[in-house]
C-alpha cells in the first residue's frame, strides 16, 4: 500500500508540474489571470469567451475587442449596445503609434438647446433620462465597422457570427442579470412597450437564474449588419425602423440624421507620468485630459513614499480631482464645435501652478475655485473592456448607453435597446446652480454635436511597450477610477489584481463631496478628512467602478488580466 501510494504521489506531483508549466490560463497571487499569447478582459463571461475565440481563430486584438463589443449588446443589454456609441483606444506595436476611435452619440438635427426646458424654463431632466425624446444618434456600429476595415484582419461577418448565435438561441441568465431584469418594472416606469415584450417573461412570472433569454429580433438586426454592414443600421431596414419608430413616440432621430453619421479616427492625447507615457482619449471625452493632468499636479508629490489610505493622500488626490474637474467644467466639450485648450490643461506648467494652490492640510472649498461653472452629476452605466494580442496589439474600449438600459427604448422590430446620451449635454444654456446644473458655453446642446463624455480608455507604455490597459464605466467617476487604478500600480507597487480591488475615492468638484468606498472608511479616518475640511458622504454599498484591466510584466512579457469584482467581470488568457 505504501508502494502505491508513493507511485502516487509521484504521478500527482508531476500533474502539478504539468499544470504550472503548461497551462495557459492561471492565477499567480494577486496577479491576476495570467497568459503569454492573448488576453480579454471584460464584465461578462460569454463576451470574454467570445474574444479568446477570436484570437485562437486568427483575429487580433482588433477583431477580438469588436466581437467582445457585439456581444455585449447580447449578453449585457444593461450597457453593452449598438444602440449607443463610445471610444477606443488602439496602440500598433510594430510602430508604437496609437489611433482614437471616436463612435460617440451625437444630438440630432432637430436638438434645440433648451429642449428640456418647460414653459417656465425649468429644466425638466425626465425628458432626457427617458424615452425617444432622450436619444443621440447612435455610433458604434459606425465606430466597430471602422476598426475592423482599417484595423482588423478577419472578414466582418466572422467576429459578429457568435452573437447572432447567443441572440437566437438564447443564453443562460446568471442570477445577477435576473435579478436586474426583474427590477425594470419599477425603474422604467416610462419604458416603451417593446422594452417590456423584450424585457418580460411570457406568462407573467419572474426571470430566476438559468433562465435561457432569447432575442429573436436582435438576432435579425445582427445579422443583417453581418451582411450589409453599417449600411443596414444607417440606411438600411433597420435605419427605417429606428426612423418609423422615433416619429411614432415623438423621438427626433430621423433616417437622414442616421445617414450623416459617421465615426473619426483622432490622435490621442498623450502625457507621461514618472517615466511612463500615457495614451488616452481627446475630445468630445474629457476623460484624456483630465487624467494627464492630475498626473501631471501628482507627479510632484512623492505618492510612492505616504501611506495609500491616509487621510494626508486621500486629501492630496482629492484636491488634484477638484481642480481637473473645475477645469473640466469650464472648458471641455465636442472639439468640432468649439476649442479646447488641451495643451494649456495638460502642460507641466499649469500642474505646477495648481500644485502651488493645495494646501497640505487644509480643503479648498470647491466654490472658491469659480462660482460660475458647476458639473453635473451623470448616470454611472457604461461598461469598459480591455484586449491584447500575442503580437502585443492593444485595445481600450468603453462604451455606453449612458443610464443602466438606456432610455428605455427598444425600437420596435429591431431588439435595439436606444441609448439616452442627450442627458450629457448641458441643458439649461447660461445657467448654473450648487445642485449640479451647468450652464456653461462648450457643452450645450446643438444639432449634430457630440456631447462631453468622461469615459477613459487608457494605455500607459513604458519603453515602448504597453504596460498597462484600463478604464472604466461610472460616470464622472470614471476619470478618477482610472486614476486610481494608476496610481496603485505606480505609486504604489500594487500586483494588478490589488490595484483593481483597492478601495475608491472620487471628488468632481461639484457638488463638494468627497466619496470614499466603505472598506477603507474607518472612524478615525472620517473624522480627520472632516477636520481637514472635506464634506464626506456617508459611504455606502454603491461600488465605484468597473476597472477590467490588463498589466503585461515588462521582465517576462505575460500578460496579466484583472476582472473588477464589483461586477463579476471575466478575465480569459491563453
Amino acid at each position: 500500500m505504501r508502494k502505491n501510494w508513493g507511485v502516487l504521489r509521484f504521478f500527482v506531483i508531476l500533474i502539478l508540474l504539468a499544470n504550472h508549466f503548461f497551462c495557459t490560463t492561471a492565477i499567480e497571487e494577486n496577479r491576476g489571470i495570467a497568459g503569454k499569447n492573448g488576453m480579454v478582459v471584460s464584465v461578462d463571461e460569454y463576451a470574454s469567451q467570445v474574444g479568446i475565440d477570436i484570437l485562437k481563430k486568427g483575429g487580433n486584438a482588433v477583431d477580438a475587442a469588436v466581437a467582445v463589443g457585439f456581444t455585449l449588446a447580447v449578453t449585457f443589454p444593461f450597457a453593452g449596445n449598438i444602440g449607443g456609441g463610445g471610444f477606443m483606444i488602439i496602440r500598433f506595436p510594430d510602430t508604437e503609434e496609437a489611433v482614437a476611435l471616436d463612435f460617440r452619440e451625437m444630438a440630432p438635427g432637430k436638438a434645440t438647446h433648451d429642449m428640456y426646458l418647460d414653459e417656465k424654463r425649468n429644466y425638466v431632466k425626465e425628458r432626457s433620462l427617458y424615452g425617444h425624446l432622450a436619444v443621440g444618434v447612435p455610433g458604434t456600429v459606425k465606430g466597430f465597422e471602422l476598426a475592423m476595415k482599417k484595423y482588423g484582419n478577419l472578414k466582418w461577418e466572422d467576429v459578429i457570427k457568435l452573437a447572432i448565435e447567443l441572440a437566437e438561441r438564447g443564453f443562460k441568465l446568471n442570477k445577477r442579470r435576473a435579478d436586474s431584469f426583474n427590477g425594470l418594472h419599477k425603474r422604467f416606469k416610462r419604458g416603451n412597450k417593446e422594452f417590456f415584450r423584450i424585457f418580460s417573461k411570457s406568462d407573467g412570472s419572474e426571470f430566476k437564474e438559468g433562465d435561457i433569454f432569447i432575442q429573436k429580433d436582435l438576432a435579425m438586426s445582427l445579422r443583417l449588419i453581418a451582411e450589409h454592414g453599417s449600411q443596414a443600421f444607417y440606411k438600411g431596414q433597420i435605419a427605417e425602423l429606428i426612423a418609423q419608430d422615433m416619429k411614432k413616440h415623438g423621438g427626433l432621430i430621423t433616417k437622414e440624421d442616421l445617414e450623416k453619421y459617421e465615426a473619426f479616427a483622432r490622435k490621442p492625447v498623450t502625457g507621461t507620468y514618472r517615466g511612463y507615457q500615457i495614451i488616452s482619449m481627446p475630445p468630445p471625452s474629457s476623460g484624456g485630459t483630465a487624467l494627464i493632468e492630475m498626473l501631471n499636479i501628482l507627479e510632484g508629490f512623492d505618492l510612492g513614499q505616504m501611506e495609500r489610505y491616509a487621510p494626508e493622500t486621500l486629501h492630496l488626490i482629492a484636491e488634484t480631482m477638484k481642480f481637473a474637474f473645475f477645469d473640466r467644467a469650464k472648458y471641455m466639450g465636442d472639439s468640432d464645435f468649439s476649442e479646447v485648450p488641451f495643451k494649456h490643461l495638460a502642460s507641466k506648467s499649469h500642474a505646477e501652478d495648481i500644485r502651488r494652490k493645495i494646501d497640505l492640510k487644509k480643503a479648498i472649498p470647491s466654490t472658491k475655485m469659480g462660482k460660475e461653472i458647476l458639473t453635473l452629476e451623470k448616470a454611472k452605466e457604461t461598461t469598459h473592456y480591455s484586449v491584447i494580442d500575442k503580437e502585443g496589439l492593444a485595445v481600450a474600449t468603453t462604451y455606453t448607453l449612458e443610464g443602466g438600459y438606456g432610455s428605455g427604448v427598444v425600437a420596435e422590430g429591431t431588439g435595439i435597446l436606444l441609448n439616452n446620451e442627450m442627458g450629457d449635454f448641458n441643458m439649461k444654456p447660461g445657467y448654473t446652480d450648487d445642485k449640479g446644473l451647468i450652464g456653461t458655453k462648450p457643452n450645450l446642446l446643438e444639432p449634430y454635436k457630440r456631447m462631453l463624455s468622461s469615459m477613459t480608455p487608457t494605455l500607459v507604455v513604458k519603453d515602448g511597450k504597453v504596460f498597462l490597459i484600463t478604464g472604466s464605466p461610472g460616470g464622472r467617476t470614471i476619470i478618477n477610477t482610472v486614476l486610481n487604478v494608476i496610481v496603485n500600480v505606480i505609486d504604489f507597487a500594487m500586483p494588478i489584481q490589488d490595484a483593481i480591488d483597492g478601495p475608491r475615492m472620487n471628488h468632481g468638484w461639484m457638488p463638494d463631496l468627497l466619496r470614499l468606498e466603505k472598506e477603507c472608511i474607518t472612524e478615525e479616518l472620517m473624522e480627520s478628512l472632516k477636520a481637514m475640511g472635506h464634506m464626506i458622504k456617508e459611504p455606502s454599498s454603491v461600488r465605484q467602478g468597473d476597472a477590467h484591466s490588463i498589466l503585461i510584466d515588462p521582465k517576462t512579457g505575460l500578460y496579466y488580466g484583472a476582472a473588477d469584482k464589483r461586477r463579476q467581470g471575466s478575465a480569459i488568457g491563453y
